[in-house]
């Protein structure tokens, strides 16, 4: 018998550090020792639970069809939250095992699966309803129109960048308590902050899906946004 292990951590720091991952293989090692059976590959994602991007977990469970080996997780428990995660693997056609639930099969993983997707939505409804509380007491929201408008009127260049500079600037803004409660949460990493921004439902300015390169453009646009607030004596 053969088998491929897929492990996972939430952050990088826990991934160069090896927190997390050692408990996670040897667990790994230890349900192939029992099923004598031998490890031909190991694959470790460093990535926020809530991440639908999932590079090394698509190469396990290719190599586990290709090769007919099973996929093992240490942990899948610790994996419940991840609606894409959940159904990638139930319909991947691979076998898989489990360490910490063994008992697992794809009627687990697909009641799972609802649990997670409705737990994501209604953390999304929440966050949007906090947004409308927001706007109600005053809070000024950005206007994706504004920049058009300008242009329609042939007011020039500059203008035309003062007003989506002002537009960036309050979209930011108004993701900042989001931004916070996702780093609250332990999701730190680019690829893990763009992971949760687009679970719970947040666009882009241009209305678009979060990125690595987004997300950076963001955080830069909040730093000097909070160097401007400070003023001179932040210098």
């Amino acid at each position: 018998m053969r088998v491929v292990g897929y492990e996972r951590v939430s952050t990088a720091r826990q991934g160069a550090s090896g927190l997390g991952i050692e408990a996670q293989r040897l667990a790994i090692d230890g349900s192939a020792m029992q099923r004598n059976a031998t490890l031909i590959a190991r694959f470790t994602e460093v990535e926020s639970g809530r991440n639908p991007d999932r590079p090394e977990l698509g190469k396990a469970l290719h190599l586990a069809k290709v090769t007919g080996a099973t996929l093992v997780i240490a942990e899948l428990d610790r994996l419940s939250r991840n609606a894409a995660f959940l159904l990638t693997l139930r319909d991947s056609g691979v076998n898989f095992a489990a360490v910490d639930l063994p008992e697992a099969n794809d009627l687990t993983v697909g009641i799972m699966a609802l649990v997670a997707q409705q737990e994501l939505e209604a953390i999304s409804k929440r966050t949007k309803e906090a947004l409308a509380v927001a706007r109600s007491r005053g809070v000024k929201l950005g206007n994706p129109n504004g920049a058009a408008a300008l242009r329609r009127a042939g007011k020039g260049c500059a203008p035309l960048r003062a007003a989506i500079a002002r537009n960036a600037d309050r979209h930011a803004g108004d993701l900042v308590p989001v931004i916070d409660d996702i780093r609250a949460g332990g999701a730190t990493s680019l690829r893990a902050i763009a992971g949760e921004l687009n679970a719970r439902g947040m666009l882009t300015r241009r209305g678009g899906l979060w990125h690595v390169s987004t997300v950076t453009n963001l955080l830069d646009r909040l730093d000097a946004r909070e160097r401007r607030c400070a003023g001179p004596e932040s210098a």
